[in-house]
């Protein structure tokens, strides 16, 4: 079993929060911030990026273990017999997803926001290839010319032309750099993952997907919206695009807590 990793503040009901990425919390402070005067907020860290892990040895991950580690957190500080709020992003929202697909006794609502499910999307196959491309980017010419053709996937435009020339990387660089983590150990596995949707529609009532304004278009915005409408779960928007929670966080946390009240 590994090492759990997670930060609580705040007081009232528990809210889990799963970051995005690699997992690692950068980025989330003043929305976790701004909820802690009305929740007790739980910041899971599934790599212990944010506890002294970075740039340690990282294999590959599973959406199970992290879904593991995220009831395991939910354990430490949740009652027997109580449930807690869930919020997931992008690769924490489809572990979140899980999660509830696994115990949905011990959560009273999750909100998915922009999880990368494409295996619920009629073209699975050409976004997997789309996927299987940054990764390869990002072994061959290293992690900007990768964040790129991840940018242009999501938008459905091809990859920069010039991102063959780009230098190859060190040895070791996906590992000292969340984002490389991310690419290399996550994105193969997570965007592979289907979602049990027959164990979802039993807890939709206990689910929103959710994705960005500034999303409309794009893959996760098309995945968030097509895996509500398989499992009867709610849809809504939240402020900003895929990374909106930084770009607006007082009023992404304000949507948040709206949200999981109704």
């Amino acid at each position: 079993m590994t090492d759990l990793h997670y930060d609580v503040r705040g007081s009232g009901p528990v809210l889990l929060v799963v970051p995005g990425g690699a997992g690692h919390p950068m980025g989330l402070d003043r929305m976790t911030d701004h909820l802690a005067g009305r929740f007790t907020v739980v910041t899971y860290d599934p790599l212990g990026l944010a506890h002294g892990r970075l740039g340690l040895p990282v294999g590959q991950q599973r959406v199970e273990a992290w879904s593991d580690g995220a009831r395991r957190a939910l354990e430490a500080v949740v009652p027997e017999g109580e449930s807690a709020y869930l919020v997931g992003f992008s690769s924490g929202g489809i572990a979140a997803l899980d999660l509830l697909a696994r115990h949905p006794d011990r959560l009273r609502h999750v909100v998915a926001h922009e999880p990368p499910v494409v295996e619920v999307l009629p073209d699975a196959a050409r976004q997997r290839a789309m996927f299987a491309e940054v990764v390869d980017t990002c072994r061959t010419a290293g992690l900007r010319a990768a964040g790129a053709r991840l940018a242009a996937g999501l938008e459905g435009r091809p990859g920069p032309a010039e991102l063959a020339e780009a230098e190859p990387p060190e040895p070791g660089d996906d590992l000292t750099d969340p984002m490389g983590i991310f690419l290399t150990r996550v994105l193969p596995s997570f965007t592979a993952y289907a979602p049990d949707t027959t164990a979802l529609k039993s807890a939709s009532a206990r689910l929103t997907l959710a994705a960005g304004v500034g999303s409309r278009g794009g893959l996760l915005h098309r995945t968030a919206r097509s895996a509500a409408e398989l499992t009867g779960a709610a849809f809504t928007e939240f402020p900003g695009g895929h990374v909106g929670v930084a770009e607006h966080p007082e009023e992404f946390a304000e949507r948040l807590a709206d949200t999981l009240s109704s």
